[in-house]
């Protein structure tokens, strides 16, 4: 795993690193408008009914977005260490998330408020940049797992997470991977054991 640092400045640069090259200049501004946030295990970050203003970058900690159907809860999306997330609609509708947001692990976080982010970019061509590519990667992110989801095998679909993220199936709860992939955890189990036995 990557050495953690809380330093916003070091956020700042691995944002830059990750998604736009910046200035030092821009790296001041970028680094002026993070916010550290810490979360406990099981905390809530986001609950149903609250609007989402931020981009989030995991520091340190498991983090899962849900909802209910039905009365049960279904994970849609997990983040873990130098990864982002948000709730996309909420955010840029400025409406009530129907998403829930918590922190699997105990969390450290570093907000990027959209609204400050919305102002700064306008300033900078790069930070624009990083902006964009911020959205694209969350968009790409989402089409990948809605399309495994229509047209993958179960066994397909586990495979695919164990290959692209190794973590979340050593760190995540079963029931939680379970619903992310949508199967049922008795069809998981199943499907871990004949990966196990290489079937």
């Amino acid at each position: 795993m990557p050495s953690i640092s809380l330093a916003p400045r070091d956020v700042a640069r691995e944002l830059a690193r990750r998604y736009s090259t910046m200035t030092h200049d821009e790296l001041d501004i970028l680094e002026s408008i993070l916010v550290p946030m810490k979360f406990s295990k099981n905390e809530k970050i986001l609950k149903e009914g609250e609007v989402c203003e931020n981009i989030y970058w995991v520091v340190k900690g498991l983090v899962r977005q849900f909802y209910y159907k039905n009365n049960k809860e279904v994970t849609e999306y997990m983040a873990y260490e130098n990864t982002i997330f948000m709730c996309i609609e909420s955010l840029f509708r400025e409406e009530p998330s129907h998403l829930q947001v918590q922190a699997i692990e105990p969390t450290l976080l570093y907000a990027i408020p959209k609204r400050e982010l919305d102002q700064v970019a306008m300033k900078s061509v790069n930070i624009q940049m990083l902006y964009r590519k911020i959205l694209e990667e969350s968009l790409i992110l989402s089409q990948i797992h809605a399309d495994m989801l229509r047209f993958e095998s179960a066994q397909d679909r586990y495979q695919k997470l164990v290959k692209r993220q190794p973590q979340l199936v050593l760190r995540a709860p079963l029931v939680y991977i379970a619903s992310y992939l949508q199967m049922t955890p008795e069809t998981l189990s199943r499907v871990r054991t004949a990966a196990l036995l290489g079937d």
